[in-house]
């Protein structure tokens, strides 16, 4: 892996932490407000980093309304007075905290972290409300802007604590957001909370009443008793809330297995080494595990069966997991059979099946490490089953009880997407490296694919095409795709929580494991119909 990859990556984090740029975070300080960054940083237990989650939500998007860093708001997983729980802080330094449909789906991300790992959640309040230009991709549908709220009362009948301190503008339906949490903090002057603004109240009824009286602090606090508290300041506020984290009962727990961390076999100066920046070229999965996991832990299952796809156990940062990798080197079967690296054939869909079942017998989280290039294809692998036996580690995945985390290190094509626990899979955590890239197919393939169908097309409308016109068509359709091949333009769009250098994938996991052990197992593991 070449080092501008990693380059490129940190400048992109640089530049979005910036929000909406100096001045318009000196306007927030200059208003004695702190930035959502300062507020999550000043929370945070010292020396326990934040893991954020969406770091590139909405990049390169929404360029005509001046962009959207972020999507406005910043969500992840912190620790606050010795207590994990998911933190969310509307960024209003970016077009006033406004709502976009980026910022929606983000935020309902948030809540499913919370949900899903039964944490407690904080929701720092400061947003203008809807992004109007945009409220028809935001406000009706299920996945849109409402949401939420449901979602508020859902954590609350599933004892998830939520507190909500409002420290800005919370307007319209974003005022029940902490109103339907369980504590609603508001900072005297900066704060104000209302279901309509002084403007709006004008053309509505007629009447004439400032923002303050309208629903600041002291109203809300003491006309009214929508909020709980009022606070001087911002500091006087997030106080109160590490004073709510510090009476906290603790929460059941999984049971994962955790023992002493091992640093890995191998360091990640040798994975750069290991692991190449042609996305052609093959490499062993097995070196590229020694630099990822516990040295000495791996266990291997079935190693000399279905080879294209590696399965075991191991550890990281001390933790079980149960690890499913693609192997991206040729292997021979014992039938003397060439089997290509980053495909999946129907023994290795058999193993992969059967090992995700034992891991769910066994409560071992599992961790799907992705370079995949699909299923195998053609008459041999069709006449062999190729599509049950995938559809039975399909079914194994997607049923498991037990949390699983995805790793996507390269390719991320078709239905092997799927297979190694894509998006749609429900993973706690998904992220990848700067080296993936995710589509239906490759680059190449859908290219070539397109232009078949493109110059058919051209030629049934009597068109003529010349060898110069095939060549410019094939340039401008594998841009494009190149162009949604990007990690980026997943990370933007959510696909995944975010691309990451590769030094902090054990750190990652290993969180993500220990967020997922404050979810006790209550379900039992049932595969239904199995495609024998």
């Amino acid at each position: 892996m070449h080092m501008s990859f990693v380059k490129e990556l940190q400048e992109k984090i640089n530049q979005v932490k910036q929000g909406g740029g100096e001045q318009r975070i000196a306007k927030e300080h200059a208003k004695g407000k702190m930035t959502a960054r300062e507020r999550i940083a000043y929370l945070m237990d010292g020396g326990v980093q934040f893991l954020e989650v969406g770091t590139l939500a909405a990049d390169g998007m929404y360029e005509e309304e001046g962009g959207c860093p972020s999507a406005g708001v910043i969500t992840g997983i912190g620790q606050v007075s010795g207590r994990m729980c998911v933190v969310v802080a509307n960024d209003a330094t970016v077009k006033a905290g406004a709502w976009f449909p980026m910022t929606a789906k983000k935020n309902l991300r948030a809540q499913e972290i919370a949900m899903e790992n039964r944490l407690p959640i904080i929701y720092l309040v400061d947003s203008a409300g809807v992004f109007l230009p945009k409220q028809n991709e935001i406000f009706p549908d299920k996945e849109h802007f409402g949401r939420q709220f449901r979602n508020n009362a859902m954590m609350s009948s599933m004892g998830i604590v939520q507190i909500a301190a409002i420290m800005g503008s919370c307007v319209a339906g974003g005022a029940y957001l902490p109103i339907m949490s369980d504590e609603a903090m508001i900072v005297d002057k900066t704060g104000s909370i209302f279901l309509a603004g002084s403007y709006l109240v004008k053309a509505a009824i007629g009447e004439t009443v400032d923002n303050e009286t309208l629903g600041g602090a002291t109203t809300h606090c003491e006309i009214s008793g929508v909020t709980d508290n009022k606070y001087e300041n911002d500091e006087d506020c997030l106080d109160a809330i590490k004073g709510i984290f510090n009476t906290l009962g603790a929460s059941d727990k999984a049971g994962f297995d955790k023992i002493a961390a091992r640093a890995p076999k191998r360091t990640i100066e040798e994975l750069f080494q290991l692991f190449p920046t042609d996305r052609v070229k093959p490499y062993d999965m097995h070196e590229v595990l020694d630099c990822l996991i516990d040295a000495e832990s791996f266990e291997e299952y079935k190693p000399g069966f279905g080879q294209t796809l590696v399965c075991g156990t191991a550890r990281i940062e001390g933790w079980a997991v149960g690890i499913i990798a693609n192997q991206r080197k040729m292997v021979k079967t014992k039938k003397g059979e060439m089997q290509m690296g980053g495909v999946i054939y129907s023994d290795s869909a058999d193993k992969a099946a059967r090992f995700i079942m034992n891991c769910n017998q066994r409560k071992i989280p599992l961790l799907f490490i992705q370079d995949v290039s699909g299923f195998m294809v053609g008459s041999r692998a069709e006449h062999g089953g190729i599509i049950k036996d995938g559809a039975k580690m399909v079914n194994a995945m997607a049923n498991s009880v037990v949390p699983k985390f995805t790793l996507i290190i390269g390719n991320s094509y078709g239905a092997g997407n799927y297979a190694m626990c894509g998006k749609a899979y429900d993973p706690r955590l998904i992220f990848s490296w700067p080296t993936a890239q995710m589509a239906v197919m490759s680059g190449v393939s859908a290219a070539k694919t397109l232009l078949q169908i493109k110059v058919a097309s051209l030629k049934k409308a009597g068109k003529e095409i010349t060898n110069e016109d095939e060549a410019k068509l094939l340039k401008d359709i594998t841009d494009k795709y190149n162009k949604e091949l990007s990690p980026y333009y997943a990370a933007a769009r959510l696909w995944v929580d975010g691309v990451i250098h590769p030094e902090d994938t054990r750190s990652i996991i290993s969180r993500g494991i220990d967020a997922a052990n404050h979810a006790p197992i209550t379900e039992r593991f049932n595969v239904g119909v199995i495609q024998t």
